[in-house]
């Protein structure tokens, strides 16, 4: 596994490179990953606005904000994702917050087609779910939690969509997108505060 994360690491971008990466290729009618098709460059198109207007509009809580300004140990976030994926752009920007604001957060970001051992390490349900966090020691680079793919409210919402009509349809998604809307990213530093608390603790 240390292997496996080390190998993923060389090959990582910083959020910034992350979204320029996603920007140029939009640029040249192409998304990330190893799959082209105009589907998922119109939602790589989408996920530019979406997430150009999260960057502006999202608030970390005082809480959370507290919590990130007090840590104790130094952590590596790494996160798997691609440009396409819509749930990545409602919450990457939101953990991008996150770290900015810890001395103690190095986050890094890696594509999922281009780091396929350590997506298959990480899978949900059998599948290559994303976006994927994985936090890390720093300095062992041992993983002591992963979350993802969506905050809880998220992922019980399309559960319960797909038990009802046993697809994922355009009219899920919109769903999904009211749902994260609404919800404000407040679940998605809850959930993952918890998992680094946990840990902090520990350090008491």
């Amino acid at each position: 596994m240390q292997e496996i994360i080390k190998n993923s690491l060389a090959k990582s971008l910083t959020y910034l490179e992350y979204r320029k990466q996603v920007t140029d290729l939009l640029k040249e009618g192409k998304s990330t990953g190893s799959e082209q098709s105009e589907a998922l460059t119109k939602y790589s198109e989408l996920n530019e606005v979406r997430m150009n207007r999260l960057e502006k509009t999202i608030q970390i809580t005082e809480d959370a904000t507290a919590s990130l300004i007090n840590l104790k140990s130094s952590y590596t976030w790494i996160v798997i994702s691609e440009g396409w994926c819509g749930d990545a752009a409602q919450l990457l920007p939101i953990i991008n917050k996150m770290a900015e604001l810890s001395e103690k957060i190095d986050l890094r970001i890696v594509l999922r087609d281009e780091n396929e051992p350590l997506m298959n390490q990480f899978l949900t349900n059998g599948g290559k779910a994303i976006p994927k966090l994985l936090i890390l020691d720093a300095e062992t680079l041992t993983v002591l939690s992963d979350w993802g793919p969506r905050p809880e409210g998220a992922k019980n919402l399309i559960v319960n969509y797909k038990a009802q009509h046993g697809v994922v349809d355009e009219t899920a998604k919109t769903e999904l997108q009211k749902w994260y809307l609404h919800d404000k990213g407040i679940s998605t530093q809850n959930e993952i505060l918890a998992l680094v608390e946990k840990y902090e603790k520990q350090l008491v």
